[in-house]
């Protein structure tokens, strides 16, 4: 088997791995409210726990330390509007915690740039449509440009009520779909465009440093959440 065979053969694998964990996040079935309190009163929303990424396999970077920055900025919806704001689980803090427990500084020196370009949720025509766009650039200890990773992610999810759970539920959904295809596009980009940047655990250091995060507007870095 080819290498590009080899390499489709793992981004599918990972799909499918993706898939069974994150199905164990689930709010309570059908989006709807969980059991009600023993003294038969108040009944609580779902619960929607932040989607993890560390039962994945590592990417173990040649760089001395790892910054998030969020560029993103929404652009006007045509015939629709942004719903970022609605989602439990926003897009940028899913990348940011996907970034703190995939990407691993492994290296002494360098230094790498995950970059959210894009991440957009939005409502049109009845439907909720999600896109991602992440660049993960890696520079070498003298600051020269070392190489690129692009990955992108675009999910749809249809409208089914317009209750606050309803649409709760739906967004994340739509955001795990979402994070589901990114985690398998970079690491297969990853494999293909930054091989060479890649190091194994047996050269790892032993206390790497933390992702650091950063959001558009200059704010001081600062270890991911």
């Amino acid at each position: 088997m080819t290498g590009h065979g080899i390499a489709l053969r793992r981004r599918a694998a990972l799909l499918l791995a993706l898939a069974l964990p994150l199905a164990g996040c689930d709010p309570a079935p059908g989006g709807g409210e969980a059991s009600s309190s023993a003294g038969g009163g108040q009944v609580a929303g779902p619960e929607f726990k932040p989607l993890r990424f560390d039962y994945l396999p590592k990417l173990r970077l040649n760089a001395a330390d790892i910054e998030v920055q969020n560029l993103y900025q929404p652009d006007p919806v045509a015939d629709g509007e942004h719903v970022e704001n609605l989602a439990p689980e926003p897009l940028d803090a899913a990348v940011r915690r996907m970034a703190q427990d995939r990407l691993i500084p492994a290296g002494a020196g360098g230094h790498a740039v995950l970059t959210i370009k894009t991440a957009s949720l939005a409502a049109r025509g009845g439907q909720y449509e999600g896109s991602l766009e992440v660049l993960l650039a890696i520079s070498r200890p003298d600051g020269t440009p070392g190489g690129e990773a692009p990955a992108s992610a675009h999910a749809t999810r249809t409208m089914n009520g317009s209750s606050d759970a309803a649409v709760r539920a739906a967004l994340y959904d739509l955001v795990k779909q979402l994070m589901s295809e990114l985690n398998a596009e970079l690491e297969y980009q990853v494999g293909q465009t930054l091989k060479d940047y890649l190091v194994s655990d047996a050269a790892a250091p032993a206390t790497p440093q933390p992702v650091q995060s950063q959001d558009l507007g200059g704010s001081a870095a600062k270890p991911a959440p």
